[in-house]
């Protein structure tokens, strides 16, 4: 039995995992940088061991290092949550040579699915709808000028190793080739290794979709339902939710029944589709690991994700039945990052010198931060990721409001004011929106951050105001009792109100 799990990442999804690992009473092993000695995965797990300078390539990306790590002090079985190694092949291949225990599905599997042309044909195969395209990668420039111009534009240009927006280029035009042909490679070849592209058509006004499956080692696969995850900035999520209100009962059974059946799976996986607004739908991708959104299907279907990794993992067989699987309620995550919205969203690292998270009925917080504690510039600007659940998704909109309220953090720029206008935005209350929500709302949200930014401005000077009214009158020296009126009554605030 898996007693022993080293947790090959960092940041919130250690914490994450290593949460369900000690509910299991399973020994959690961390690895971290020499930037993250003081992270809270460090401090959180019950052994930790240094594996490299700051740099992901010589510290969460030194498979051999982690390896060592692992064997060193007797690691049963490796959880690499997500981004790093856990679609990484090669990885899991070395586990399985030292004898460790990877928990995700075998390399053969991560390297059919893990490599978006393969999918692309795998899922071909298997009579799955994909988005018309190449199966093949890019060898040049001219290729990739002849077969847009083949497709039709607009067309999406894709990392076939990538993932979380990177690599991908929208192109409208001939003349836009060149560029987003070029800029993609290099930035897949620096996120991920490999600079293998390819083409898709674009497909306007998608919803993105994705299904959540689960299988074991005796054959055993179902789906876990659907998340929306349309409101997204440069192809990388921002909100979240589930159930999608754009997904009938109808499309959700048979895109369900799709997922299960295009692959034989062992873990926890995620196929994504591209749903057209005539809800055609179309294979996008598949990420053979657990998602940075996977709590909201943890709270609408009740179950730890984790947890049934670890299981499978360990041979155990799925108990879950797809019969059992009932969606309950809705659930609405929102990313938190450490980034200046007001300067195009550039990452924001530094110490954050106050944090005041949100709590109460239906909320979940999965973070990595506390107060003191410095954020890297080396790593990915999300710190965490707030999640609350209600009866109906009109609730859930008003715990979401509340929540990020009540949600302070100073120190660094953060992106929560951000979040507050898109709660507040009519296209996604009503539940009308698809990936160019954010291009569609980009100025009502613009305005909305502008607003919130010179109301912040405003009680800064009125509180400095008052400070230095307050000194006069301590430095004043006046003993009598004709003291100044109340700063709180000459501001207006004796009532509890502030007039900006």
């Amino acid at each position: 039995m898996i007693k022993r799990i080293l947790v090959a990442n960092r940041g919130e999804i250690a914490v994450r995992v290593m949460r369900s690992c000690r509910e299991m009473e399973i020994t959690s092993i961390a690895i971290f940088s020499e930037a993250d000695r003081t992270a809270k995965h460090v401090l959180y797990a019950d052994e930790a061991y240094c594996v490299g300078p700051a740099a992901s390539k010589e510290s969460y990306l030194n498979i051999e290092k982690i390896i060592e790590v692992a064997k060193a002090n007797h690691a049963d079985a490796i959880h690499p949550g997500y981004g790093f190694l856990s679609e990484n092949a090669a990885f899991a291949r070395r586990c399985q040579e030292e004898g460790i225990i990877f928990i995700g599905p075998n390399p053969e599997t991560m390297e059919a699915m893990g490599d978006k042309i393969s999918a692309r044909i795998k899922m071909i195969e298997a009579g799955v709808p994909v988005v018309p395209g190449t199966q093949e990668n890019l060898k040049s420039v001219e290729e990739a000028v002849e077969l847009c111009n083949k497709i039709g534009y607009p067309v999406m240009l894709k990392a076939s190793m990538g993932g979380g927006g990177k690599g991908m280029r929208l192109i409208h035009s001939a003349e836009e080739v060149e560029e987003a042909y070029t800029t993609a490679k290099s930035e897949s070849l620096s996120s991920f290794g490999d600079d293998t592209v390819y083409l898709e058509k674009f497909v306007e006004e998608p919803h993105h979709i994705e299904f959540q499956i689960l299988g074991d080692k005796h054959g055993n696969v179902i789906h876990l339902c659907e998340r929306e995850c349309s409101v997204q900035r440069r192809n990388q999520k921002i909100v979240e939710e589930t159930p999608s209100v754009f997904v009938t009962p109808e499309l959700r059974k048979d895109m369900g029944e799709k997922a299960v059946a295009a692959v034989n799976y062992i873990g926890a996986g995620t196929i994504e589709f591209l749903v057209d607004k005539h809800r055609n739908y179309y294979f996008l991708e598949m990420n053979t690991r657990l998602q940075v959104e996977h709590p909201i299907t943890e709270e609408v279907i009740g179950v730890d994700l984790v947890k049934e990794q670890i299981k499978v993992a360990d041979g155990q067989v799925l108990q879950l039945k797809q019969e059992d699987i009932k969606q309950r309620g809705h659930a609405i995550e929102c990313r938190i990052c450490a980034e200046d919205t007001e300067m195009n969203f550039m990452p924001s690292p530094g110490i954050i010198k106050q944090i005041t998270e949100p709590n109460g009925i239906g909320v979940r917080i999965d973070s990595y931060v506390y107060e003191g504690y410095k954020i890297p510039i080396y790593y990915d600007p999300m710190i965490g990721k707030l999640i609350v659940w209600a009866t109906n998704r009109e609730y859930a909109i008003e715990r979401m409001r509340r929540v990020l309220h009540e949600y302070k953090l100073t120190g660094v720029k953060n992106n929560i004011s951000y979040l507050r206008a898109i709660m507040d935005t009519p296209d996604f209350v009503e539940g009308h929106y698809d990936t160019g929500f954010i291009a569609k709302n980009g100025e009502h949200l613009h305005q909305c951050i502008m607003r919130t930014s010179e109301r912040a401005e405003n009680i800064a000077l009125i509180a400095a105001y008052m400070d230095y009214l307050m000194n006069l009158e301590e430095n004043s020296g006046d003993t009598t009792d004709n003291r100044p009126i109340s700063k709180w009554k000459e501001f207006g605030l004796h009532k509890g109100v502030l007039r900006i």
